[in-house]
C-alpha cells in the first residue's frame, strides 16, 4: 500500500508502486495540470513538489513527475500545480501575467511549480538562484526573458524573507495556500517503511532517472525495492581523510553537502553540469556507476579520486575499486544478487587540485559529448601523483592509468601538457555516434584537458597553452 499526501489529499492505494506518479496524478486523480511532455525528464512540463520530513525539518524538492514511481511517493508531500493555486492568482502566476511570460501556456505550470519550490526551501533567494531552480523547465515560444524578469520579481519578493520561517513567508506574500502549514504533522501520521531484501527478483530503484528512460514499458509491471527509503544507504560523513556516503545519496545531496563544499570548491560550476535541478533531486550516486554509461558524469568524477565501492549481497561485503569495477560495455565485477552499499574515498589534502569538465550540446539536462576529471597531488609545482578519467571514449568509463601515470614527477608546461595529450591520444578509442565524430571526441578531450590545467593553474601562458600564437 502507497500512502502519501496530495496537495491537501491524503492518499492511499494499492496500485503497483512501479505506476509512474505522472499517470496517477492525470488520470487516477484527474489533475491535469501537469503536462505530459517528453516522458524523459528533458523539458519539465510534469514538474511536482516532493515534500519530505529530513532531520526533523520539512524539505521540498522539485522532481520531474514522468520518471517518478508512485512507490517514491511513499510518506511525502507531493505537490501539483493545483496544490498552489489561491483564490486568485498566487504571487508567481501574477508575475508571469504581468510580464507575458506564457504564450501556449504548456510549460507554465512546470515554471511555476520549480519557482515555488525555490520560494519555499531556499536559503539563498537571489536572482541566480531563482533562474537556477528553472533549468529543468523548457519553453518552446517566449524566447526566457519574459520568464526571466518574472523570475526577478519573484526573487525580489524572497529577498526580503530574511530569517522569517520560509513556508509562514510564502503563505503570508500569496505565494502558497495555507494548508502548507500543516503539512509536517501529518506526515509525521505517515509510517515510513524502510523495506531490505534480498529477493534477487525485485527490480532494484534507486532515482528511476534512467531505468525509466530506458524500460519505461516494462517498469510500472515491475515488484520494485525503492533503495531512497534504506537509511543505510543515505548519508554522507568524514571519518579522518576518509569520505563516506550511502549509494542512495543524490546529486542534490552532494552539491548540499558540508564535506563536500568544504573540500571541493569548484562544486557548484561541476553540479550546474550534472542535469537539471530535478533530475539531480532524485538521481542517485549507485545508480550512476550501476547505469555503467561510458559518460555517467558522477562516474567520471569520482574515477579520478579513487573511490572504492563496498558492495553488499545481504549477507556479505566486499570492496572493490571503481576504477577496476567495469569490464567491458555494461559489464561490472559485481553478481546479481550485490548492491552498491557504501562509496568511499580520500579527501584531497590542501596541496591537492581536481576539476571536472564536460561538454553537451546542451547546458543543462543533457548528457555528455565528452566529460573528463583529474585530481592532482602537488609537491610545489611538481606532480607528486595524478589521476585522470575520460567518459564518451570508450565502451566504458575510463580512468586513464598510463595518461595518469605520465603525470607522476612532473612540472607543470604547456610542453607537458602536451605530451599528456599525445599519451591520452593513444589511450582511448572514441568511436563515431550521435554525440560526434571519433575526430571531433578526440580533439574536444584534448581541449578539456587544456581546460583543467588553465582553470587549476591560471598563471600558465593561456595562448600557448591553447594553441594559438602569443
Amino acid at each position: 500500500m502507497t500512502h502519501f499526501i496530495l496537495n491537501q489529499k491524503v492518499v492511499k492505494t494499492s496500485l503497483s508502486p512501479g505506476i509512474l506518479l505522472l499517470d496517477f496524478i492525470r488520470y487516477q486523480q484527474n489533475l491535469t495540470g501537469t503536462k505530459i511532455g517528453c516522458r524523459e525528464g528533458d523539458c519539465g512540463a510534469c514538474t511536482i513538489l516532493i515534500g519530505e520530513i529530513k532531520n526533523g525539518k520539512l524539505f521540498y524538492t522539485s522532481a520531474t513527475s514522468c520518471l517518478m514511481a508512485i512507490g517514491y511517493a511513499h510518506g511525502k508531500h507531493i505537490v501539483t500545480i493545483e496544490g498552489i493555486n489561491l483564490e486568485g492568482l498566487n504571487a508567481i502566476q501574477q508575475a508571469f501575467a504581468d510580464e507575458g511570460a506564457t504564450q501556449c501556456g504548456f510549460c507554465t505550470p512546470g515554471f511555476i511549480v520549480s519557482l515555488a519550490g525555490f520560494c519555499i526551501n531556499s536559503e539563498n533567494t537571489s536572482y541566480d538562484k531563482a533562474i537556477d531552480s528553472v533549468n529543468g523547465n523548457i519553453c518552446r515560444c517566449t524566447g526566457y526573458k519574459s520568464i526571466e524578469r518574472a523570475a526577478q520579481i519573484v526573487s525580489a519578493v524572497m529577498s526580503q524573507r530574511k530569517a522569517k520561517p520560509a513556508l509562514q513567508y510564502a503563505v503570508d506574500n500569496k505565494i502558497i495556500p495555507d494548508y502548507f502549514l500543516g503539512i509536517e504533522e501529518k506526515l509525521l501520521l505517515i509510517e515510513n517503511r524502510n523495506e531490505k531484501t534480498t529477493d534477487t527478483k525485485l527490480k532494484l530503484l534507486g532515482g528511476g532517472t534512467d531505468l525509466y528512460v530506458q524500460i519505461h514499458d516494462q517498469m510500472p509491471y515491475q515488484n520494485i525495492e525503492f533503495l531512497a527509503g534504506r537509511k543505510e544507504l543515505k548519508g554522507i560523513i568524514k571519518k579522518e581523510n576518509i569520505c563516506m556516503m550511502g549509494a542512495a545519496v543524490t546529486v542534490t545531496d552532494i552539491a548540499e553537502s558540508p564535506v563536500f563544499i568544504e573540500y571541493f570548491p569548484g562544486l557548484l560550476k561541476y553540479i550546474r553540469l550534472i542535469s537539471s535541478t530535478q533530475i539531480r533531486n532524485m538521481a542517485t550516486v549507485g545508480g550512476n556507476f550501476i547505469n555503467a554509461s561510458p559518460i555517467g558524469d558522477l562516474t567520471i568524477f569520482f574515477l579520478a579520486l579513487d573511490a572504492q565501492l563496498v558492495l553488499n549481497n545481504g549477507t556479505a561485503s566486499r570492496d572493490v575499486s571503481l576504477r577496476s569495477f567495469y569490464k567491458g560495455y555494461k559489464l561490472m565485477d559485481k553478481d546479481p544478487g550485490e548492491i552498491i552499499e557504501i562509496i568511499y574515498f580520500k579527501l584531497p589534502a590542501h596541496d591537492h587540485l581536481f576539476n571536472f569538465e564536460k561538454v553537451s550540446k546542451r547546458t543543462c539536462l543533457d548528457i555528455a559529448s565528452v566529460n573528463t576529471a583529474i585530481y592532482l597531488a602537488m609537491n610545489g609545482n611538481v606532480i607528486r601523483s595524478a589521476g585522470l578519467s575520460a567518459g564518451g571514449v570508450g565502451p566504458v568509463p575510463a580512468y586513464l592509468f598510463k595518461s595518469s601515470k605520465y603525470l607522476e614527477g612532473k612540472i607543470i608546461s604547456s610542453e607537458m601538457i602536451q605530451g599528456l595529450i599525445n599519451i591520452v591520444q593513444d589511450e582511448i578509442v572514441p568511436i563515431s555516434d550521435v554525440r560526434g565524430s571519433e575526430e571531433y571526441k578526440r580533439l574536444l578531450l584534448a581541449q578539456l584537458i587544456k581546460a583543467h590545467f588553465i582553470t587549476l593553474f591560471p598563471s600558465l601562458p593561456l595562448l600557448k597553452l591553447i594553441g594559438l600564437p602569443a
